[in-house]
């Protein structure tokens, strides 16, 4: 099934294009497939409350995800990864950020392989920094838990929450 079969809307990602952090997670779910946007359902409040641990604003980055469409499973596959890379390569370009967070394993695979970084797992690597330098990006990259984990595992709030009041951005 085609990708935008599952769709409202396309939720391409939204925020100040000038942005220093940009944060990438997997894909749109019900709530911002209705609303064209990301993050705002249940995962998305909690991520502003992480924002804000973190001594940022939602309205100072920007945000996005490897995916665009709804996926009703919320598992992806790689035709799918690859059928929105270009996009998501677009506004890595365009945004420039000096810090990419990603939010969860799928995001940070992604950029992991995008960018020859090898980070292995997220339990293993979270709030850990790695550098990037290209000719197409120079930034750090963080990989985090995506906020969704910490609503089907309230056991990992406390971690998350650890992990973006240690965030020095």
């Amino acid at each position: 099934m085609s990708l935008s079969e599952t769709r409202k809307n396309p939720v391409p990602g939204e925020g100040d294009i000038n942005a220093k952090v940009m944060l990438v997670g997997l894909g749109p779910g019900y709530h911002e497939n209705l609303q064209g946007k990301p993050f705002v359902g249940s995962s998305g409040k909690f991520l502003d409350e992480l924002l804000k641990l973190a001594r940022l604003k939602r309205e100072d980055v920007y945000i996005t995800n490897v995916i665009k469409c709804y996926l009703p499973d919320n598992k992806p596959t790689l035709e799918q990864i690859k059928a929105c890379s270009p996009y998501l390569d677009q506004q890595i370009s365009l945004i420039n950020p000096e810090t990419l967070l990603t939010l969860g394993n799928i995001a940070t695979s992604s950029i992991s392989q995008k960018y020859n970084l090898g980070m292995g797992s997220i339990g293993k690597n979270h709030g850990s920094v790695f550098e990037v330098n290209t000719l197409q990006l120079q930034a750090r990259i963080i990989p985090m838990y995506h906020p969704a984990s910490a609503l089907y595992n309230p056991g990992m709030r406390e971690t998350l929450k650890d992990d973006w009041r240690d965030l020095r951005i």
